[in-house]
């Protein structure tokens, strides 16, 4: 990989790590309900591409489905997770996004996986678990399974995308930003309340951070990523966005002053080395299949 792909690949990275960490502390310190903040993000992503809205997609129907799996439901399982969890754990768990593609691809695409993606996934889930669940009495936090539930309809929208026809990446993000906002709002409205007057009292940090989560990783980092998707394997660039959970969790630790403990070190290393092996392993079926969760950020 060319220096300057490397450095683009870091701040792509870095830019996915953050934006876990400014919606974490938007939506527990800054007081902003996490449904109506996932609206507003997908309503200014909407406005901002609407000039890429055209042409229109053919399967418009498909089109929807992944904009709910990318956005909209993702979106609020995501956003919910990391009002009652940590960015760090948020950054572990989202990789889960990597076996369950995997998993999917070999129920619906007829994916045939051997020895290593088998451990692979195992070592992933088998981290995760050892992550979220309370040794003592082997429970899990509501935040942790709403991660879990954002990863999978991630996944679910990955495996839906090999059956839409290709589109540049900024029409991509235009309509899933369209599709996902009446969902989100009503969401919000039934679950949530004092939304606009909550984010309109808010201070100017508030305002920063919608406007990174769009410019920053919905266009800047979504839109890198394509690109280098374009020019290098999958099997290199898999493994090297790993550094977006290493990053998440010194982000939190440093930014939120989240605690790590052996439970987050020991599962992590677990998790990471399970997505790392799958990484590595060419999917025949979804090249793309180790990256392509990425996006759902």
């Amino acid at each position: 990989m060319k220096p300057a792909d490397f450095a683009l690949l870091v701040a792509v990275c870095l830019f996915w790590a953050l934006n876990l960490v400014i919606t974490r502390w938007t939506v527990t310190a800054g007081d902003v309900p996490p449904l109506f903040f996932a609206a507003v993000r997908v309503t200014l992503l909407a406005a901002v591409l609407a000039p890429f809205l055209l042409p229109a997609p053919r399967q418009i129907g498909m089109m929807f489905l992944i904009a709910m799996g990318m956005a909209g439901i993702h979106f609020g399982l995501l956003f919910l997770g990391l009002a009652t969890s940590t960015a760090g754990v948020a950054a572990v768990i989202g990789q889960l996004g990597v076996p369950f593609t995997t998993i999917l691809s070999i129920v619906f695409l007829k994916e045939q996986i051997g020895i290593y993606r088998t451990v692979g996934i195992l070592l992933a889930f088998a981290g995760v678990i050892i992550i979220v669940a309370d040794p003592d009495q082997f429970t899990f936090t509501i935040g942790a399974i709403y991660l879990v539930g954002a990863a999978m309809v991630g996944a679910i929208a990955n495996i839906l995308m090999k059956r839409i026809d290709p589109m540049p990446a900024m029409r991509l993000q235009a309509w899933i930003g369209l599709f996902s906002i009446v969902p989100l709002a009503l969401m919000s409205l039934v679950w949530e309340t004092g939304q606009a007057d909550a984010y309109a009292a808010l201070d100017w940090r508030v305002y920063a951070a919608s406007i990174f989560a769009v410019l920053g990783v919905s266009i800047f980092a979504h839109g890198s990523f394509y690109r280098l998707i374009k020019q290098y394997e999958v099997t290199l660039l898999s493994p090297l966005t790993l550094m977006t959970p290493v990053m998440g969790v010194a982000l939190g630790v440093v930014m939120l002053g989240e605690s790590v403990t052996w439970q987050m070190v020991l599962g992590g290393i677990m998790a990471l080395a399970g997505v790392g092996i799958i990484g590595v392993r060419r999917n025949r079926r979804f090249p793309e299949a180790p990256v392509g969760d990425k996006i759902s950020q």
